[in-house]
C-alpha cells in the first residue's frame, strides 16, 4: 500500500503545483508529502520533479510517470467503487459447481429464473459428480447431494431432501417382468451408476419394511451420470437408479416405468457449500436465498409426478 500512497502524494503535488497545496488536499503535513515523493524518486532511481524555492516543475520522466499514476489510481478508485457496489447490488459473475443430475434438473432452471430478477449477474456452471476444491479452483459455490457433509470449515446451507427411484423401460417390463420385492432384483439386469454418493453394488431402500440393503448382481452396464443412465434404461438394458429429477420426464411420457413403487433409495440432502460469510457480496447472498426458496418447490413438484406414476 505504501507505493499507492506515494503515487497519490506525487499526483496531488503535480496537479496542485506545490507541496503545501498537496498537503492541504491530503490532510497531512508538507513534510510528509515531501518525504513521500523523495522516497518514491529513490525507489524509481529517477528524478520526477525539479524543485526551487520559487517554483516546481516535472521532469520528462515525471510527466510520463504522472500519466501512468493517474490511470492506475483511477482504476483503483473504480475497483473500490465496484466492490462496494457489489455489496449492495447483485452484479458480476458467479462460478458455480453442481453435481450433474442436480445441475441439469434444478440448478439450470433456478439460474434462468434468478436472472429474470437479476440480469446483471452472469454464471459459469460446471457439472461434475467430483467435488471441487472451492478455494483452489476459484468456485463461489458447490451444490451437492450427500447423506452428511465432512467438517471442511466451509459454510453449508441445506436446500432440501431428495431420493432416487428404480426405473425400467416398458419393453424390459413386458419381456422380463418386474420385481415385487428388493430381493427379486437379484434375478434382473441391474444397471449400476458410478457415483460418489450412491454405492454401485449395495442399494439401500426405504420401504414398508424399513431400510433394506441389497447386494445387486454383476451389472452388464456401468455409467457415471444420471442422464447416461436414463438413456441406458430407455434402451431396455435393465433396471437402473434414477434421481427423481432425471426420471420425471420419462415417467410423464411413458418412456420409462417405475420399479418397486413402494420403495425408494435412501434420502439424501442437497447442500449449497461456499467458502465464507465474511464480505459476501449481494449476488451470492441473493443467489443463496433464491435457492433456498426455489429448490424445495422443484423437489416437491417432482415428488408429485413420481408418486402418481404407475405401471
Amino acid at each position: 500500500m505504501e507505493i499507492f500512497t506515494a503515487m497519490r502524494y506525487f499526483v496531488a503535488v503535480a496537479q496542485s503545483g506545490s507541496f503545501t497545496a498537496a498537503a492541504i488536499i491530503l490532510d497531512t503535513t508538507t513534510t510528509n508529502v515531501s518525504r513521500s515523493v523523495s522516497r518514491l524518486e529513490d525507489m524509481l532511481q529517477t528524478r520526477l520533479m525539479n524543485r526551487t524555492t520559487r517554483r516546481l516543475s516535472l521532469t520528462e520522466s515525471g510527466v510520463r510517470y504522472l500519466r501512468r499514476c493517474e490511470k492506475i489510481l483511477e482504476d483503483v478508485r473504480e475497483a473500490g467503487e465496484e466492490a462496494s457496489t457489489a455489496q449492495a447490488n447483485p452484479i458480476g459473475r458467479l462460478k458455480i459447481h453442481a453435481m450433474s443430475s442436480i445441475g441439469n434438473h434444478y440448478v439450470i432452471n433456478a439460474i434462468a429464473k434468478y436472472r429474470e430478477a437479476h440480469p446483471s449477474v452472469m454464471f459459469d456452471l460446471t457439472l461434475s459428480n467430483l467435488p471441487p476444491d472451492l478455494v483452489e479452483e476459484g468456485y463461489d459455490m458447490s451444490i451437492v447431494m450427500a447423506r452428511e457433509l465432512p467438517n471442511s470449515g466451509f459454510i453449508a446451507q441445506r436446500l432440501g431432501v431428495t431420493y432416487s427411484i428404480l426405473c425400467a423401460s416398458p419393453e424390459y417390463a413386458r419381456e422380463r417382468g418386474l420385481p415385487e420385492t428388493p430381493q427379486e432384483l437379484r434375478d434382473h439386469d441391474c444397471l449400476r451408476i458410478v457415483h460418489s454418493v450412491i454405492p454401485a453394488e449395495n442399494w439401500t431402500f426405504c420401504g414398508p419394511q424399513g431400510l433394506e440393503t441389497i447386494n445387486v448382481p454383476l451389472s452388464p452396464f456401468h455409467v457415471n451420470t444420471a442422464d447416461g443412465m436414463t438413456f441406458a434404461i430407455k434402451s431396455g438394458m435393465g433396471i437402473g437408479i434414477q434421481p427423481i429429477g432425471s426420471a420425471v420426464e420419462g415417467l410423464k411420457s411413458g418412456a420409462i416405468v417405475r420399479v418397486l413403487p413402494h420403495h425408494h433409495l435412501e434420502e439424501l440432502s442437497l447442500f449449497a457449500i461456499y467458502p465464507s460469510r465474511r464480505f459476501m457480496d449481494a449476488k451470492i447472498k441473493t443467489w443463496i436465498e433464491f435457492l433456498k426458496g426455489s429448490i424445495p418447490e422443484l423437489l416437491a413438484s417432482d415428488e408429485k409426478v413420481e408418486g402418481s406414476s404407475k405401471w
